[in-house]
């Protein structure tokens, strides 16, 4: 067996897990894990980016600790679409800006006026979000932000610059940024030229699996680790590695990676670039072997992590029970709205959303918790219906993964709003699939189905029905489509 180490940050934590894989064998272990606290600063909301390092450097001394000071290599995967600058000497220009910064209000409309949305979706197949990284990297342009970078590193790339030395732009992430062209894998030159966005900025391409360099000698003294370690490319963007760990058995299967963000869709061997695809806000993201994450953006357990940090952080088990006792389907909101994207009052919004379609306005923390998980359900619902038909590919089974899976509420919840079986686990997709993409690298493990085999045989699963029916979910729905 070899020993993985796999940086997975997410939107509010990051975590160092170790992977041991075998020719039929896979373990995981948390080695450490930090918190990730975004700060509130004159000029806007940024990533506290050197803390996040600090929590890296940590993970992989206590990796190195479970793993006798050896580890085969590291693999580093984060949320999408924000960036660092460096200057001409390497040095980083500044925290990198949060995506929910409000510099792109206003910013895509911009864009738009060059290049029509319409169009830019045929070129990009990328869905619209206000923080796409064009935008972002638009919003910096003008505000004359880029006058001294030299380099613009994706989150993943920038740790593994300050890991190894060496920099790449790994490209699952890289498909984020709406400058790829999703047909071929390689940069839009000519529309990034009609924007005036200047792709020398980004390091050279990466695929999954892919060298990134080695750990300097400096950070092995840090970490206490015996080099040489090398560092492994893997899908950097956690929704590609979430998804390289999806342990289908077969190909007729949606996926849900939950979290902060709820992604759902399917795995296509193209992209879907139709006119009706962009006009329903799905996504052609780029994932392990070339092929496409066909997904929608929902909000995501964001609207519930941000009501418990409203109410003091309650007790999680006992605010679940006290929404499962409340009548289904009572209230709906659209999980999908970008009203509920920025932090702070989301209970009274919330409410105020109920209030505003005609419906029962949840007032007790049980009563809105209910109304978050019936809704994310919906939108569950909703995008894998839409998938399939613009997609034209029907499934079988949804997969969840990510930390939804350990709200059993929210996976029958899914599984009765679309009424097929919900398969529910791992929890640490992410972390799972970029240890394997590893492993792969390194002729452990073979193609991605022989991937999600072992993943299928080795990890912990859940099963739900669906129980009671389709129609009371599509009658929540046009509640939402009335409006």
């Amino acid at each position: 067996m070899r020993s993985y180490a796999a940086v997975d940050l997410g939107a509010s934590s990051g975590r160092v897990m170790v992977g041991r894989v075998g020719t039929d064998s896979l373990e995981l272990t948390e080695a450490h894990r930090f918190v990730n606290r975004p700060v509130r600063v004159p000029e806007g909301l940024r990533w506290d980016v050197l803390s996040l390092y600090a929590g890296v450097l940590d993970g992989l001394r206590a990796a190195g600790a479970h793993s006798g000071g050896r580890l085969d290599s590291v693999g580093i995967d984060s949320w999408a679409v924000d960036y660092g600058l460096l200057d001409a000497d390497g040095a980083l220009l500044g925290n990198p800006v949060h995506y929910r910064d409000a510099r792109t209000e206003g910013v895509a409309e911009k864009v738009w006026a060059n290049v029509p949305a319409a169009e830019l979706y045929a070129a990009t197949g990328l869905q619209y979000a206000p923080f796409n990284t064009l935008y972002q990297l638009t919003a910096a342009r003008d505000a004359g932000q880029l006058a001294h970078a030299e380099r613009l590193l994706l989150i993943p790339d920038l740790l593994a610059y300050w890991l190894t030395g060496e920099q790449g732009t790994e490209l699952t992430n890289a498909s984020t940024t709406q400058l790829i062209d999703p047909r071929t894998g390689e940069w839009s030159y000519g529309l990034a030229a009609r924007l005036g966005i200047d792709l020398g900025l980004f390091a050279p391409l990466r695929q999954p699996g892919d060298p990134a360099g080695t750990i300097r000698p400096e950070v092995l003294e840090e970490t206490g680790l015996t080099g040489p370690v090398p560092v492994t490319a893997v899908g950097s963007h956690d929704t590609a590695s979430a998804v390289a760990a999806v342990p289908a058995t077969g190909e007729r299967f949606a996926y849900i990676c939950t979290g902060t963000w709820s992604l759902a869709g399917l795995e296509l061997d193209a992209p879907v670039l139709t006119e009706e695809s962009r006009a329903a806000n799905f996504t052609n993201e780029l994932g392990l072997d070339g092929t496409v994450r066909y997904l929608r953006n929902i909000m995501g357990l964001w609207l519930l992590q941000e009501c418990v940090r409203a109410w003091g952080d309650p007790d999680l088990g006992e605010l679940l029970r006290d929404a499962a006792a409340v009548p289904a389907l009572r209230s709906v909101v659209d999980a999908g709205d970008a009203a509920f994207l920025a932090p702070g009052r989301m209970p009274e919004r919330i409410a105020e959303a109920c209030r505003a379609s005609g419906q029962p306005v949840p007032r007790t923390p049980g009563e809105i918790t209910r109304c978050i998980l019936d809704s994310l359900a919906l939108a569950h619902r909703r995008a894998i219906e839409e998938a399939q038909r613009l997609a034209d590919q029907p499934v079988d089974v949804v997969h969840i993964v990510g930390g939804g899976t350990r709200n059993a509420l929210l996976c029958q919840l899914t599984a009765d709003a679309c009424g097929l079986p919900v398969v529910a686990g791992p929890t640490e997709a992410a972390a799972l699939g970029n240890v394997l993409v590893q492993a792969r690298a390194h002729g452990l493990v073979g193609d991605r189905a022989d991937l999600r085999r072992l993943l299928a045989r080795t990890q912990p699963l859940t099963r739900y029905e669906p129980q009671g029916g389709t129609g009371r979910w599509r009658e929540a729905q046009s509640r939402l489509t009335a409006r």
